[in-house]
């Protein structure tokens, strides 16, 4: 049996299995894409819980960007993780009471709060980075550099598009 060829957008001729066939690979490319989000949420939670028991992961993902930023405000925070202000706001309050962030009043705009984060979190969320950079690597490891490299490509043009 002959498949019928069709041509693509690209001008390439394919034929209706090759169609079909990636089809079905970018169905299971969403289906494991879903698989891995859910997990980076597991490992968002693991790392929370590892800093301080009452951090979600929410939490974690703030304190991330305080202790990577070093400096910053609510509003910012806010605005780079695409989050609501109040979660923001409830979030910080709570990392402040546990003493993982510090905050002042912005020497430009009084009514303005700067965070910083304790040398506490620094090392506790480098320690929980480092944990899941291990993971990460412990898996690339095991596999051909080209596929890694390939790998890295295809994640590039996803986070571009």
């Amino acid at each position: 049996m002959t498949d019928s060829v069709t041509t693509m957008t690209d001008g390439r001729p394919t034929t209706t299995q090759e169609e079909s066939d990636r089809e079905n690979g970018i169905a299971e490319v969403e289906e494991y894409l879903g698989a891995l989000f859910h997990r980076v949420r597991l490992t968002w939670k693991e790392a929370a819980a590892s800093i301080h028991p009452e951090l979600q992961p929410v939490g974690y993902r703030i304190l991330g960007a305080v202790v990577r930023l070093r400096e910053t405000t609510a509003y910012a925070l806010a605005d780079l993780l695409d989050t609501d202000k109040s979660v923001v706001s409830r979030q910080v309050r709570m990392l402040e009471e546990a003493q993982l962030v510090t905050s002042r009043a912005d020497e430009k705009d009084g009514r303005v709060r700067v965070l910083s984060p304790t040398p506490n979190a620094i090392e506790r969320v480098s320690a929980a980075k480092a944990r899941q950079q291990s993971r990460l690597r412990d898996v690339l490891r095991t596999q051909p550099e080209a596929d890694v490299r390939a790998f890295a490509g295809m994640l590039r043009l996803l986070s571009e598009s």
